[in-house]
């Protein structure tokens, strides 16, 4: 079998995170020991052949995995659609012994690897017509062919993400953050305008990140022939109801029953005529696609392109093209062309004005997202139920994190909305013991979503003694029937006891333990809210801090927070082309110090400009980040200067990013579900929630003893440790890599 000689390509639309996948695969190749080149100009690189097809390695793509688009190009290429096309693009790939591609672009630049089956007859040709020689056409016998999927438009079967799909989420709910500032400031109503073609994933999902009052979208039109009469409507109550402001989100693939589509002007004339107000349009058009791209995305655009290189290396050459992408947080491969046939039957089933089924196929997850934002942009809760309602309390406790205010937002409306009364408890299990509580009223989150830190206040507090007597207290005077704790160790802590007491003293009150902390060092979930905000924080302050040394030689040594979990930092080294990564799972030895020092000081002599190291803050606690700094200051003498940075609390801080606010939305939203059901049981029971193995799950809180164990973050399932090896081949190091 010929050696793999891989090229990578990027093709259609570019999307922010493209630069990730095309380092990845050129450094994992390399690592391997596979040779591989780059195409530039997407299909079009391949027909014109030259020095737009070229041999590279991994110091090549330095320096690319912040930056957007798509450093080798991409461009439409109506002459790969004949024949003659592509006959020119197998010639300059036999030509240079290329048997593998990775391509990395939308549906339609997936469709054109259908150019594998073709291949045979192709060299055949070529070679008949003296244009390849019959050594070459035999060195490359078969073209292996992987897809990634890069698109801000998230429309691809085979993937539950597609590169790019989260920066524009990002860039959108900024702009909307923004937009209702000013809306409120003057109790105006604006429309944006978002992409995506057929698919209303970045509609749907900005409008419920930033509590936009009204979404339309491809998929699921307005039950009614008269949509402008329905929206209008919905949007007067609101007004009613105290809102300052109307937000309306519409998707540009927006469509009425009857498969007419909806524009921004239209939605705008119709809030004018039928409401009076003043309305004002914003298209975010291509801004959405650029930028530097999320950490999410880095990250994606890393484990696929990585992925692919490993795929091609392991599978048999006469396999089906395969499209690489996530299902469920794990990376899978799935053929190609059956993920582009089930992406088109979407638009097919939109065209037949089929919404229930294009619903169907979109899948239950982006359904689910559809009802909870139908409830939640409601003026007042539905009616009051028969039965009687229950009361359910909400608190914080621990450090605070970004998506708290949500998870609060939604989980409290879905209370209500299902007949139930809410109490706010302010600051933790403390405002139990002061008796501050607060029954919620509909609007009083109202405007939440978007905020950063805990409304309701949060504290560390571990009640003890005579404490959880007057808490029970607290709890029985209140009638609280359930109670919702979003928080972290501390809370997952009192959480346990607070259960034990209230099962030994004979009352069935279930509790919830929803994972918030920048540390996400909580048990039972992969994933915690608020880890995904301070991860963007850290690679944004680290891309500054890279940026500040592009004139001189040097090395940083930036300290991120995390307590006993290197969580944040493992993933933002990733994310930010960090060297060398110090985890507290692994410690800091001086062995490899000594090795770390050697290898910088090589890399340094050989022209290096940059170096980056991140520490997550529990790393040793000898090897200090000072101790690093002064000892890497020491031993660079004048090959290069050292700084350090210790990023402190602005990782806790801001605005949740769109990740965190949707998962907080999903996160409560099932919260609520399991709740609602504990209250009627005969015997309920208190559980944690949270991701696991890319699904939600609720583990027994009573079952769980390591949260009463000291040492209890050590014993924590970590699946994210599995990356170490992957940051290492990122990283370029041959020889060093991180401890197993």
């Amino acid at each position: 079998m010929p050696d793999l000689h891989l090229a990578v390509l990027t093709s259609g639309g570019d999307a922010p995170g493209m630069n990730a996948a095309v380092r990845a695969v050129v450094r994992t190749a390399d690592h391997h020991g596979i040779a591989v080149s780059t195409v530039q100009e997407g299909y079009e690189g391949l027909i014109q052949g030259g020095s737009l097809i070229s041999r590279v390695t991994s110091d090549d793509v330095g320096g690319i995995l912040h930056r957007g688009g798509t450093v080798i190009g991409s461009a439409r290429s109506p002459a790969f659609l004949e024949r003659d096309g592509r006959r020119r693009a197998a010639g300059n790939l036999a030509e240079r012994g290329i048997n593998a591609l990775v391509v990395i672009g939308g549906d339609g630049s997936l469709t054109g690897s259908l150019f594998r089956q073709e291949w045979p007859d192709l060299l055949d040709e070529l070679v008949s017509r003296g244009e390849l020689t019959p050594a070459a056409a035999a060195a490359a016998p078969r073209l292996q062919v992987v897809g990634l999927v890069g698109s801000i438009d998230n429309d691809m079967f085979g993937t539950d993400m597609t590169i790019g799909a989260d920066t524009a989420l990002h860039r959108i709910t900024e702009a909307i953050d923004a937009i209702h500032a000013t809306a409120a400031s003057h109790q105006r109503t604006f429309v944006v305008e978002v992409m995506g073609r057929n698919c209303g994933y970045l509609a749907l999902m900005g409008g419920l990140a930033t509590g936009a009052n009204w979404v339309l979208i491809p998929e699921n039109p307005p039950d009614t022939h008269d949509w402008r009469t329905a929206m209008c409507d919905a949007l007067a109550e609101g007004r009613s109801s105290g809102r300052r402001q109307s937000l309306v989100v519409v998707a540009e693939g927006a469509r009425d029953r009857d498969g007419n589509r909806i524009t921004s002007a239209e939605v705008k004339d119709a809030l004018e005529q039928q409401l009076g107000e003043d309305t004002r349009i914003t298209i975010l058009g291509h801004i959405q696609r650029g930028g530097s791209p999320s950490a999410f995305d880095r990250h994606l655009g890393t484990v696929c392109g990585h992925a692919a290189v490993i795929h091609l290396r392991e599978a048999d050459p006469d396999e089906e093209p395969q499209l690489i992408g996530i299902r469920e947080h794990e990376v899978v491969a799935t053929p190609l062309m059956e993920c582009v046939e089930r992406t088109h039957a979407v638009a097919e089933r939109l065209a037949a004005h089929d919404f229930a089924g294009a619903m169907r196929l979109r899948g239950r997850s982006f359904a689910g997202a559809f009802v909870t934002h139908q409830t939640l942009v409601r003026a007042e809760a539905s009616p009051p139920r028969d039965r009687a309602g229950r009361v359910f309390g909400i608190l914080h406790a621990g450090g605070p994190a970004p998506g708290m205010n949500t998870a609060v937002r939604v989980a409290s409306r879905l209370f209500m909305d299902a007949g139930h009364q809410v109490l706010g408890i302010r600051n933790g299990f403390e405002g139990l013991l002061d008796n501050d509580v607060e029954t919620f009223k509909w609007m009083t989150a109202s405007g939440w979503a978007s905020l950063g830190g805990a409304e309701l206040g949060t504290r560390r507090l571990q009640p003890t003694g005579d404490e959880w007597d007057v808490i029970l207290d607290r709890i029985a005077e209140h009638r609280i029937d359930g109670l919702l704790m979003i928080g972290g160790w501390s809370g997952y802590r009192a959480g346990h006891t607070l259960d034990r007491l209230l099962t030994e003293g004979g009352r069935a009150v279930p509790i919830v333990c929803l994972p918030a902390t920048i540390n996400n060092d909580l048990p039972a979930s992969d994933l915690a809210i608020g880890s995904d905000t301070a991860l963007n924080s850290i690679v944004s302050d680290v891309d500054k801090i890279k940026q500040s040394a592009v004139a001189s030689r040097r090395c940083f040594v930036v300290e991120v927070m995390g307590h006993d979990c290197g969580y944040l930092a493992l993933q933002s080294g990733l994310a930010s082309g960090a060297e060398r990564i110090y985890l507290p799972e692994d410690g800091i030895t001086l062995a490899q110090l000594q090795q770390d020092i050697a290898s910088l000081r090589r890399d340094f002599a050989s022209g290096k400009r940059l170096g980056l190291i991140i520490r997550s803050e529990f790393a040793d606690g000898t090897y200090t980040t000072q101790f690093v700094t002064d000892l890497l200051e020491k031993e660079g003498g004048e090959l290069f200067d050292v700084r350090s940075a210790i990023l402190g609390h602005v990782q806790q801080g801001g605005s949740p990013s769109p990740f965190d606010r949707i998962q907080s939305t999903r996160l409560a939203d099932q919260a609520v579900r399991h709740l609602l059901e504990q209250v009627e049981a005969d015997a309920p029971t208190s559980a944690m929630l949270g991701l696991v193995g890319g699904r939600m799950t609720f583990t027994d809180l009573r079952a769980y003893p390591t949260l009463i164990a000291p040492d209890a973050q050590r014993t924590l399932s970590q699946p994210w440790l599995a990356l170490r090896d992957l940051a290492t081949v990122m990283s370029g190091r041959t020889g060093d890599a991180l401890p197993a």
